[in-house]
């Protein structure tokens, strides 16, 4: 397992080991103690998994402190672009995005820290996401950040006329107006 920290801290992209013969593939997905070994100590207490069609965009969402997520992500069918926003306060890379293609063939993970909005773009006809958190989802606490705010002005390969987005995500305050309650290294 091959584990590199991007420009934001404590995001990660994660490559496991992949063993292939003539019968298919086999790999670890997660295995706490190598997670462990290099320093990512999570516990990990909730799956989800969504299907969505060429174009949707779901994001940036994250919950406030104290309920802060942790997010492993893989995908398990179809190719996304999965974007990570650094809203921690005082964060080295703060207002700072790195956005990196996941999908099923390149079987790369995403590991998003506490105090980042995270969203994808499916770039297939359609994408199964799955992810594991480390905390459980409280609606009262969910916030979003608009994915297509001009001040972060990532690059989601396509004209946001063209993406599908929900009514909320739509309606989602831009990172400058967004609740933020997170400060760097103390989440």
């Amino acid at each position: 397992m091959k584990i590199t920290e991007t420009k934001i801290p404590g995001l990660f992209i994660i490559q496991p080991g992949i063993y292939e013969d003539s019968r298919g593939y086999f790999y670890e997905s997660y295995n706490e103690r190598l997670f462990r070994d290099h320093g990512l100590d999570f516990r990990f207490v909730q799956d989800n998994e969504s299907r969505s069609g060429r174009d949707v965009i779901r994001g940036l969402h994250y919950q406030l402190h104290p309920y802060a997520q942790t997010k492993l992500l893989r995908v398990l069918e179809g190719v996304v672009f999965d974007v990570a926003v650094d809203m921690r306060l005082n964060s080295p890379a703060y207002g700072s995005w790195t956005g990196i293609e996941v999908s099923a063939a390149n079987r790369l993970q995403v590991l998003v820290p506490k105090g980042c909005a995270h969203g994808f773009r499916v770039i297939s006809e359609y994408a199964t996401v799955f992810y594991k958190c480390d905390e459980f989802y409280y609606p009262e606490f969910e916030r979003g950040v608009h994915f297509a705010d001009e001040s972060l002005a990532i690059d989601w390969g396509t004209e946001p006329g063209k993406a599908v987005v929900s009514e909320k995500d739509s309606k989602a305050p831009g990172f400058a107006d967004a609740d933020k309650n997170f400060y760097f290294g103390e989440i």
